[in-house]
């Protein structure tokens, strides 16, 4: 009888740690204003509205828990991130926008809540890779208010977008 409670115990428990699931929640911005006064400049800096835009972020996430940053190594991404990274204490790490949510990139980020800048062209990307679907199209050169929210849950994954000014 000891041998069939234990088992059944073990089972039960065995079970309810399957069901808890993590929830990973990416949060995928595009780089604040950049500089555009010289078009031969492929990384530019922040602009003035830019390194206001980048500070605002820091506030829209200072009551939100993160647990890791990710940019591109370019100026304006990293320098977008950097309030925020500074909020929070947290390093930034690079990602090569080639190699958007690759199985290391899952394996480091499961179970966390993530802020990923990238830029007009590779941020829908991303998310797009993360939900598995071609949901969004690449941004207006002009957006650099748009937060996407990704949330996973098992096998379940939304999305939304909002604008943040």
């Amino acid at each position: 009888m000891k041998k069939k409670l234990l088992l059944f115990v073990f089972t039960f428990s065995l079970l309810l740690s399957c069901t808890s699931e993590k929830t990973t929640t990416y949060y995928l911005i595009r780089h604040a204003e950049k500089d555009r006064t010289d078009i031969a400049n492929s990384n530019p800096n922040l602009n003035f509205e830019g390194e206001k835009r980048a500070q605002n972020w820091a506030n829209y996430f200072k009551e939100i828990n993160l647990d890791a940053i990710y940019s591109t190594k370019y100026n304006r991404t990293i320098q977008t991130a950097t309030p925020t990274s500074q909020e929070k204490k947290i390093e930034i790490q690079h990602y090569n926008p080639n190699k958007m949510y690759d199985s290391i990139f899952v394996q480091e980020t499961k179970g966390k809540s993530v802020l990923v800048v990238g830029h007009s062209n590779t941020t829908p990307v991303f998310v797009n890779s993360i939900i598995g679907v071609k949901k969004y199209n690449n941004m207006d050169d002009n957006d650099n208010a748009s937060l996407y929210i990704v949330t996973i849950i098992g096998d379940k994954k939304t999305s939304i977008i909002e604008k943040v000014n």
